[in-house]
């Protein structure tokens, strides 16, 4: 039988005043050194003692009962007389036969031992039936005593100490909790400030004084389940008929958690690896990272790499090397050769495949475009219809903010195939030309319209003087002549005001001059009424 002392050992510093109390009381049968020993076969029937433990095997027949019938038979002459009050241990006797002995009690049979049961070569006949005598002789004598009345006496006061120990337990808990709460609702908001990360709000003070109330209650409602746990293998150890439920209840937490750290001791190699990997490529990432940087901001030039191309290739090594790093990883890490995680891997690949290939095509296209510099953010471009200001450029789409304040996004895969006009690039240094079409009549000298359209030109806001602008002469129709006139700016993002500018300054111009701007069709067809240039110069 086992001893209760190494329960009371597990039981936490709270129940400090049951363990006094209970210290030096044994509700136990002890093991004797006079059990025989057990044979190592493979056919054995264990003989019972009164508290339901193994006492010894029978593994031979006797006459005509089975090993298996006299192993039951025994059993239950030793229970009943475990329940015998007036059981008086000096006469379980044994008695010599002609080829084993009997174990009796006042002339009762309480079994045989036999030439045949001897397992071991150090026992004789004798000194085996000495030794079972002895064996059920003990577990009687330990079933009386731990049933007397005094024994169960002490098991109750025993059990109710430990009841009373809980409920104090469960009372401090619960008045320390609410204390607790109380002084975070009343006081709390000195302690808590705002969790701000960037000018972003994660938690106000309110929200964590709330989470903390809920976590003390939380931890209310663990600590008495704890110890409720605990107060239950107490209770069971105290009788010895729910002895085996104690160490089964106990079993159920200890059991997980002992392999649980036996896993954890035996992956901290594999961990240490790990650790190693990752530390390695972070700052293998971060020299990589300074590199790229050096070359962005021109401190660092690499011929025929532009500095405009360094983070975009940046992020593309990064990560190449994270990808690198999880291969290296991976096969550290626990349950990757198990079946189970093959084959979520597999699965989550195929989906990948099946619904990234738009994605993918965009992701080459993006990187297509870097390197080929269409154009960048804030350059004015025009893409298929599209024409605006590139507000963002990302791997997979471009941005673009019309005149109108529009956001139109455009996949990269588009743009890749499509004709892109980039009217920034040229802009700051030999600058834009921006060019409108005026028709007018043959009547009207050539030389007159060159002069007017350039001054109109020149009386425009954001175009240069220098260079000049210049007319040119696009076609000789039936009845009209197209004139063109050309000017420089470098100011692409502000094509719309300035058109509108030039075209009021050329209605300006050919009105001062007495150029009358109309359809060639209506001047053929007149009648000889007035001009139509209005009166008045400017109006």
């Amino acid at each position: 039988m086992k001893n209760n002392y190494s329960r009371i050992l597990i039981i936490p510093v709270l129940l400090f005043c049951l363990l006094l109390a209970s210290n030096g009381f044994s509700f136990q049968q002890e093991s004797t050194s006079n059990q025989p020993p057990q044979a190592e076969q493979n056919i054995g029937f264990p003989v019972l003692g009164a508290f339901q433990d193994t006492l010894f095997t029978v593994y031979s027949r006797l006459g005509s009962l089975t090993a298996e019938e006299r192993a039951k038979r025994i059993t239950e002459r030793i229970q009943k007389l475990a329940t015998n009050p007036r059981y008086v241990a000096d006469s379980l006797q044994i008695e010599e036969l002609e080829n084993g002995y009997d174990i009796l009690y006042k002339n009762e049979i309480i079994g045989t031992v036999t030439q045949q049961d001897i397992r071991d070569d150090q026992y004789d006949i004798h000194s085996l039936a000495i030794a079972v005598r002895d064996v059920i002789n003990q577990d009687i004598l330990n079933y009386q005593e731990e049933n007397k009345v005094e024994a169960w006496i002490k098991r109750i006061s025993l059990a109710l100490l430990a009841i009373l120990a809980a409920v104090l337990i469960f009372i401090l808990i619960h008045k320390a909790t609410h204390r607790l709460v109380h002084w975070v609702s009343s006081k709390g908001s000195r302690v808590f400030r705002d969790l701000t990360y960037k000018g972003y709000t994660f938690l106000t003070s309110d929200q964590e004084k709330g989470l903390t109330i809920q976590l003390i209650k939380i931890l209310r409602w663990i600590l008495v389940l704890i110890l409720l746990y605990l107060l239950l293998p107490i209770l069971f150890s105290i009788f010895p008929a729910s002895e085996d439920w104690s160490d089964d209840i106990l079993s159920w937490v200890l059991n997980p958690v002992s392999r649980i750290f036996e896993s954890t001791l035996d992956y901290l190699p594999n961990l240490f690896s790990i650790l190693v990997i990752i530390i390695f490529m972070r700052y293998l990432i971060r020299f990589v990272r300074f590199i790229f940087r050096e070359i962005e901001l021109e401190r660092l030039q690499v011929a025929g790499f532009h500095p405009d191309w360094a983070m975009p290739t940046y992020n593309i090594v990064r990560f190449l090397l994270l990808a690198f790093t999880l291969v290296l990883i991976f096969p550290y890490l626990p349950g990757s050769d198990s079946p189970i995680f093959k084959g979520v891997s597999v699965f989550v690949g195929v989906i990948f495949s099946l619904g990234s290939s738009s994605a993918i095509t965009n992701m080459i296209a993006g990187l297509v475009i870097t390197y080929m510099r269409p154009f960048k953010p804030g350059d004015r471009i025009k893409i298929a219809d599209v024409q605006g200001d590139v507000v963002e450029k990302t791997i997979l789409v471009t941005r673009i903010k019309t005149p109108k304040n529009e956001i139109i996004t455009i996949p990269n895969s588009s743009v890749l195939t499509g004709n892109t006009i980039n009217y920034s690039l040229q802009a700051e240094g030999q600058g834009l030309i921006l060019y409108t079409s005026v028709t007018l009549g043959y009547d009207i000298p050539w030389r007159k319209i060159h002069e007017t359209l350039i001054e109109a030109a020149l009386a425009t806001e954001y175009i240069e003087k220098d260079p000049k602008p210049f007319v040119l002469q696009t076609s000789l129709d039936d009845f009209y002549v197209s004139y063109q006139i050309n000017a420089y700016t470098k100011q692409p993002n502000k094509q719309a005001i300035i058109y509108s500018h030039l075209h009021q300054n050329i209605q300006d111009c050919c009105q001062k001059y007495g150029i009358e701007i109309m359809s060639p069709h209506y001047r053929a067809n007149r009648d000889g009424s007035d001009s139509t240039i209005p009166g008045g110069e400017g109006k």
